[in-house]
């Protein structure tokens, strides 16, 4: 992806989170948040925003306006493709700057394509660059926004704190003769007076909800800037999800080139050899059936059990690559015969209207195959159950067992592999596995091959 949240950024803690739990076993979260740096970083970012906005929106609009006017002569092309140069300069400066207040990490777009050497070359190619324009269009719509979150966020912050603090500086407001008290306002038949301890209280306790408001008031306003940077300063969906297509083309070269080693492994290794050896033996019964039938009878027996171990291990290899039972009758069959050769007994439910697409269902059928090799292999788990349901228009696959836990989709596991291969056909695996148990894997496919 091109972009990544550092620390929830855009999302707040949620009830009940391992996350939530960890950081506010001390201090709620709403208690916390006017004086956390992320905070405080979050309000320097607004301040900020508005000079630079009128600055970006000054240069974008006067640098626009004086290329598209002198277009009548050549001067505003090279103006104009200036203009979208420098607006790229300011794109740099609000990544960086997000990424160091906000936490947000956005990728830098794709860089400027030039097919030939000169200026007029790399004129056209930046006129051409849609992302060059989309960091204009971020000079100009930024600037607003950043009017009104300064205008809204800065007067909350000051007056929050304001009220808050106003017992400790109260004092400081004259007292108006005969009154006794500290006028903050009056006229000709009004005046209110916040001197005795309960007004002072209230205005306190009024500042201190300000407080503990203003800072989420403040994200939600930066979060909209985050979406402005992240839509039009970094990379185009279209590029991201070239960049995307391409890793899951590797991946898929990958997985084949591994699928073909695994299956001319298994048949040199395995029906291969057995059928060399039966070869070998069945010439020697040949050549002893005249001189030693007893024996030749023998050798012809033992051979025939070879032949039987042979055909077994080339139906497992065929069946590991794609199972008739699957062709023939779909998931719901094959996955019953899949969970049949499970040493721990396993529930299946498969509720589908209707079949997949095939490279789907294989891929399903291949994900719960594995899924349950982990259980029968490593879980130590005394029932599992496996759910296969249809939600919308994705294929969604749940394998659960009651044993140790701790599975882990990272560090080169298999369940790493098999998350790989899952993304390259834009599918979902998530593990929830907690130390202890239960063991509880979700996969979800896309109903169509995308």
């Amino acid at each position: 992806m091109a972009t990544q949240y550092r620390q929830g950024y855009g999302e707040w803690d949620a009830p009940g989170s391992r996350d939530g739990e960890q950081r506010g076993h001390r201090l709620p979260a709403v208690l916390r948040a006017p004086l956390e740096g992320r905070s405080w970083g979050e309000l320097c970012y607004l301040l900020l925003s508005l000079p630079l906005g009128i600055l970006m929106f000054v240069y974008g609009v006067t640098m626009l306006s004086l290329g598209a006017g002198m277009l009548v002569t050549f001067l505003g092309i090279p103006i104009l493709a200036g203009a979208l140069a420098g607006c790229r300069g300011f794109g740099a400066l609000e990544r960086a700057r997000a990424r160091g207040l906000l936490g947000l990490e956005v990728a830098d777009p794709e860089p400027l394509t030039v097919k030939r050497q000169g200026p007029m070359a790399w004129v056209g190619a930046m006129l051409r660059s849609g992302t060059s324009w989309r960091h204009l269009l971020y000079a100009v719509i930024q600037f607003p926004w950043a009017v009104f979150s300064f205008a809204v966020g800065l007067p909350f912050w000051i007056c929050g704190w304001t009220l808050l603090t106003y017992p400790l500086w109260f004092w400081v407001f004259p007292a108006y003769a005969g009154q006794g008290g500290i006028q903050l306002y009056g006229d000709a038949t009004h005046r209110v007076y916040l001197d005795t301890p309960f007004e002072i209280a209230v205005t306190a306790a009024a500042g201190l909800l300000l407080t503990l408001a203003t800072p989420w008031i403040i994200r939600g306003l930066t979060t909209v800037h985050g979406l402005l940077v992240e839509g039009l300063l970094g990379p185009s969906r279209l590029a991201t999800r070239v960049v995307e297509l391409e890793s899951d083309r590797g991946v898929v070269v990958d997985t084949a080139a591994a699928d073909l080693q695994r299956i001319e492994r298994d048949l040199h290794d395995g029906a291969q050899a057995r059928l060399v050896a039966l070869a070998m033996d069945l010439g020697l019964a040949k050549e002893k059936l005249t001189q030693d039938p007893q024996a030749a009878a023998r050798m012809v027996e033992e051979a025939h059990g070879e032949v039987k171990t042979a055909l077994q291990e080339l139906r497992d290899l065929a069946r590991g690559i794609h199972p008739a039972v699957l062709t023939d009758r779909g998931l719901d069959a094959a996955l019953s015969a899949v969970a049949s050769r499970c040493t721990v007994p396993v529930r299946v439910e498969v509720d589908l209207p209707a079949r997949p697409a095939p490279a789907i269902e294989g891929i399903a059928y291949f994900t719960v195959s594995e899924l349950l090799q982990n259980v029968s292999k490593h879980s130590r788990a005394t029932s599992a159950s496996v759910d296969v349901w249809r939600s919308e228009d994705r294929l969604l696959l749940q394998v659960t067992d009651d044993g140790r836990g701790g599975a882990v989709a990272s560090g080169g596991s298999g369940l790493a592999g098999l998350a790989e291969r899952l993304g390259a056909v834009d599918g979902i695996l998530l593990v929830d596995s907690p130390p202890g148990g239960p063991t509880r894997i979700t996969a979800e496919l896309p109903w169509r091959t995308p």
